[in-house]
């Protein structure tokens, strides 16, 4: 009896998933997209299945199944009534060429919307967009390219071996490594060799240049440091570190807060403490961690102006946090990343900056590291004696994590305001009184990965509304028209005040306006779509596109 509404409610899922994915998708494809958005695997033992390949034989309304040129099973989604109108649009999404783009300055006038227009998709067609990459998958291929080069076919392999996981491209929107790749050559340099095509990290090169044209004096691996970097050096400086023992990503109990070091560590560390044999139960807190503080939020955007965002975490259409499209600001993040983890994986400064328990409270701000990286965090709730719910600043998410994680936030990693902006999508509410789970699937399939532009409507309560437009099809796709031709979603032509926003907005609770934190290191980040309006009261504003 319960097999039946599960099964039914499968095949919604299933079926937005597969009319996403214009090409179709392999069942091994399917079971990592619904783990990716539902966070949970397929139900296959609570249907009775053994494979996904024979749950989709059991939906021959929903799945029709393909064979590829090369014999692979390709899966391919049959549309409905409801779901013909979206169908239609990826059918008409345009393929990417290969060729190299030059990067070209462009206008376009776009009309917004007004209170009183008829016709809430009354924009003007905007320029599509390449793929692009998260800021921590960047990071960690950046990270993985840091200690040496690789060749293309080695890298795949070289990220198993160093992450622990495949690197799925595809699921980022890209069709090859290559392209990858080249989406990174501010950053990354592909070398023709005898053995095939060299990968090289640009500082890398930058690195070796200097080591030829400096004498070197002494090597880095002779002298381990005692104490974290300070707060005046630069990123590439801390590059030079030792990589002496890191902390390891599993949970490790803390408790004794430091361990004694052997050898001379060990005995400089006795020295300093005047001879004395016994560690201090508590460890002192440093003068640069910070304790009564908050992160600021990043400048409101200008009603009505237009900016790149890429849609980070969602809740539903009425809850997700963005991230602004800048070259700048994405740079900003990852250095940030990269130096934190620099710093928080050698051993004595990351024991320097441990957390005793009466700061392990809500509301106070620290970093914890996930996976041998380093965020931004503030402290949610305390779980139990182990655990503690986290607020991802710049990601926007909860996680529960333990609580030997956490460390102090080193002050100089206060400067960067909060790059997570909480948003509700404007005009629409929920025909039901709340979102459908199909409603929230369907929003998440059309932000994922993919750089959107944002039209900003107006802030309420400290969140951001804006409508979201995908460029990447023949016809402009605007997310709230896409929601109430699917019947999710009544366009109401204002702002109805988030529900879920109202019950939890940790943004409002932990992040500080931009502004009020009194730190004149923040500095307004560039945006990479900018309003040029000569007219405030028109409507009519002016789209660069760099």
């Amino acid at each position: 009896s319960k097999q039946a509404p599960l099964m039914e409610v499968l095949k919604k899922e299933v079926r937005a998933m597969l009319i996403a994915a214009k090409a179709g998708l392999t069942p091994e494809q399917l079971e990592e997209q619904y783990m990716a958005m539902v966070c949970k695997p397929l139900p296959l033992r609570d249907l009775g299945f053994q494979s996904t390949l024979e749950l989709v034989t059991q939906m021959p309304e929903v799945v029709r199944i393909c064979s590829s040129k090369n014999g692979t099973l390709i899966l391919k989604a049959i549309a409905d009534d409801s779901t013909k109108g979206i169908a239609k649009l990826v059918a008409n999404q345009k393929v990417k060429t290969r060729k190299a783009s030059k990067k070209t300055a462009m206008k376009a006038n776009a009309t917004f919307p007004t209170k009183n227009s008829k016709n809430p998709q009354s924009f003007q067609t905007l320029s599509a967009r390449t793929p692009i990459l998260p800021a921590a998958v960047k990071a960690e291929l950046q990270d993985l390219l840091s200690s040496s080069p690789l060749l293309l076919i080695d890298l795949d392999k070289a990220f198993l071996r160093h992450f622990g996981r495949a690197f799925q491209y595809r699921q980022y929107g890209f069709l090859s490594m290559f392209e990858v790749l080249r989406s990174m050559s501010d950053s990354v340099v592909i070398e023709q060799t005898k053995a095939g095509s060299l990968v090289v990290l640009r500082r890398y090169l930058a690195n070796q240049i200097e080591q030829e044209e400096v004498p070197r004096v002494a090597s880095a691996a002779e002298m381990p440091p005692l104490e974290p970097i300070p707060e005046t050096e630069s990123f590439h400086q801390a590059a030079l570190l030792v990589d002496s023992e890191p902390v390891q990503t599993q949970a490790v109990d803390l408790g004794d807060h430091v361990k004694r070091v052997s050898g001379w560590t060990n005995d400089l560390y006795i020295f300093h403490h005047q001879g004395s044999e016994q560690f201090p139960p508590t460890p002192e807190i440093p003068p640069d961690a910070v304790q009564d503080r908050s992160l600021c939020s990043l400048p409101p955007l200008k009603r009505r102006c237009l900016v790149g965002v890429i849609v980070e975490f969602v809740v539903s259409p009425s809850q997700f946090y963005i991230h602004i499209c800048s070259t700048e600001a994405s740079y900003k993040l990852q250095d940030l990343m990269f130096e934190m983890r620099h710093v928080y994986s050698h051993k004595v400064a990351s024991d320097k900056y441990i957390m005793p328990e009466s700061a392990v409270r809500p509301g106070q701000l620290c970093c914890v590291m996930v996976c041998k990286w380093w965020y931004r965090v503030i402290i949610h709730r305390v779980i139990n004696d182990q655990e503690v719910e986290v607020f991802y600043a710049d990601y926007g998410h909860l996680q529960i994590v333990q609580k030997s994680w956490l460390r102090f936030l080193k002050w100089h990693y206060l400067k960067l305001p909060a790059q997570a902006i909480p948003c509700s999508l404007a005009w629409v509410k929920p025909v039901e009184g709340t979102w459908s789970s199909a409603a929230i699937l369907l929003f998440k399939h059309l932000c994922r990965f993919k750089e959107l532009v944002g039209i900003v409507d107006e802030y309420v309560d400290g969140v951001l509304y804006l409508f979201l437009c995908d460029t990447s099809t023949k016809e402009d796709v605007y997310f709230h028209s896409v929601l109430r031709d699917m019947g999710y979603a009544d366009v109401c032509g204002e702002n109805i005040p988030s529900q879920e926003f109202e019950e939890l907005n940790p943004s409002a609770l932990y992040v500080q306006p931009s502004g009020k934190q009194g730190n004149p290191g923040v500095v307004e980040p560039d945006l990479c779509l900018q309003q040029e309006s000569q007219d405030e009261d028109s409507e009519t504003a002016t789209l660069k596109l760099d």
